[in-house]
């Protein structure tokens, strides 16, 4: 039986890959301050033999006895309200807590997977984005705290790799959707649900025509998997490559929820990106992998939970 560490896995991503991984048979280690992951994300699993939490600030040693074969890092704030919040706690986690974590991993001799993100690439000039592009961000600005932090980590996941030859992977995580997400997220799913649900007015930034693309959580966590078991050592993309305008996104939850509530405009918040949206060439040729779960299933799904944890 193989032994999993995953840091962040009381939030939403880290909390199904828990689920996930202890289905195909690890013993899983969870690590998280919860200082934005919650313990009813992962209280069903509290009687599992095979399921450990640790609560632990990432940014300073951890210390573990048992055996870990692979450290996979996703313990991070992860929405603008957060990281806007919390910027050098962000800045922690992205820095220390990946220098500690590929430490683990080194000392362990355990395989290194880092949860980075499609906010490396900024506002981008180019779309769709592959992982060959460089990106357009601003170092010093409102979201610079979690961009750089991201694009530090890889750096540093990298420079293991190469200098230490560790066995390192690195996902970017596009908008990713599901249940357990949190109501005050302030991502567009979670704002749009929760307004949508209340009848109050759903907030579109800027004119609405800015795009994104949206994964359901268990496409993801597939895709996770893949290139966790993969000999990739190279950043993949992991996000589903059908773009929507923001306009038409608050549209459809507004109609799948049946609300009652106006689309009310409000100014676009600094740095922005205009579009975000994967390419995912080289998940489908080299992972063999694709989303499956349509945009209204996905969301239906999630609408139940937050009808019923309102």
């Amino acid at each position: 039986m193989k032994n999993v560490l995953i840091t962040g896995g009381a939030g939403f991503i880290g909390s199904h890959l828990s689920d996930f991984l202890l289905d195909k048979g690890f013993k899983v280690i969870c690590v998280d301050n919860l200082i934005t992951g919650n313990k009813k994300n992962i209280r069903h699993l509290e009687e599992n033999s095979n399921f450990k939490f640790l609560n632990h600030d990432i940014s300073k040693h951890i210390a573990v006895d048992e055996k870990i074969d692979f450290v996979l890092h996703f313990a991070s704030p992860a929405s603008p309200v957060d990281y806007q919040k919390i910027p050098i706690q962000t800045l922690k986690a992205g820095s220390l807590g990946t220098h500690n974590t590929l430490g683990l991993a080194l000392a362990k001799k355990a395989k290194y997977l880092l949860a980075s993100t499609s906010e490396v690439y900024g506002d981008p000039l180019v779309n769709p984005q592959p992982e060959a592009y460089f990106g357009n961000v601003n170092p010093i600005g409102i979201r610079g705290c979690y961009d750089e932090a991201k694009r530090f980590a890889e750096a540093l996941t990298m420079a293991y790799h190469r200098i230490h030859k560790l066995d390192t992977k690195i996902v970017r995580i596009f908008n990713t959707y599901g249940p357990r997400m949190r109501g005050d997220d302030g991502r567009a799913v979670p704002n749009f649900m929760t307004q949508a649900l209340k009848n109050e007015p759903i907030t579109v930034y800027g004119n609405g025509k800015q795009t994104r693309s949206f994964c359901y959580i268990s496409d993801l966590i597939d895709g996770v998997y893949k290139l966790m078991m993969s000999g990739i050592n190279e950043p993949v993309n992991l996000g589903n490559p059908e773009e929507y305008t923001i306009l038409e996104f608050a549209e459809l939850i507004k109609r799948l929820t049946k609300s009652k509530s106006r689309i009310v405009f409000r100014p676009l918040p600094v740095d922005d990106p205009h579009v975000r949206c994967p390419d995912i060439a080289k998940a489908q040729k080299e992972l063999k992998w694709k989303p499956k779960v349509s945009l209204n299933s996905g969301l239906t799904e999630t609408i139940k939970f937050f009808r019923n944890n309102s």
